[in-house]
């Protein structure tokens, strides 16, 4: 199965999470899980949140910023990938100068 982001409309999400600013994503979302593309200007961010019922997968396509996980933080950059596992939390935050791009899945578990 094909998931084409270029063709969804992207939805802006304000304060994502109790994150600061807006994010743009194009979400598939099914029985399964979620896949997701974000995309974080400067000094905005996804909120510092709890994976209670799933985990998370971040693929960073372009841009730089940082993970906060649980009490660690860590770089994001083009070909990291950060995870949180379930029963953990994290937050995205884009420290960097040019717009932070992702990939994200949250299987349903």
């Amino acid at each position: 199965m094909l998931i084409n982001f270029s063709e969804m409309e992207p939805k802006t999400i304000q304060a994502f999470k109790g994150g600061e600013r807006e994010v743009q994503t194009c979400m598939f979302k099914d029985e399964n899980g979620k896949i997701a593309r974000f995309s974080l200007e400067p000094g905005a961010s996804i909120g510092f949140h709890l994976h209670d019922t799933s985990s998370e997968m971040i693929y960073v396509i372009s841009g730089s910023g940082k993970a906060l996980f649980d009490a660690s933080e860590e770089a994001l950059l083009p070909g990291i990938c950060h995870y949180c596992p379930k029963g953990h939390s994290h937050s995205v935050i884009n420290s960097g100068n040019e717009t932070l791009t992702f990939f994200a899945v949250v299987p349903e578990q």
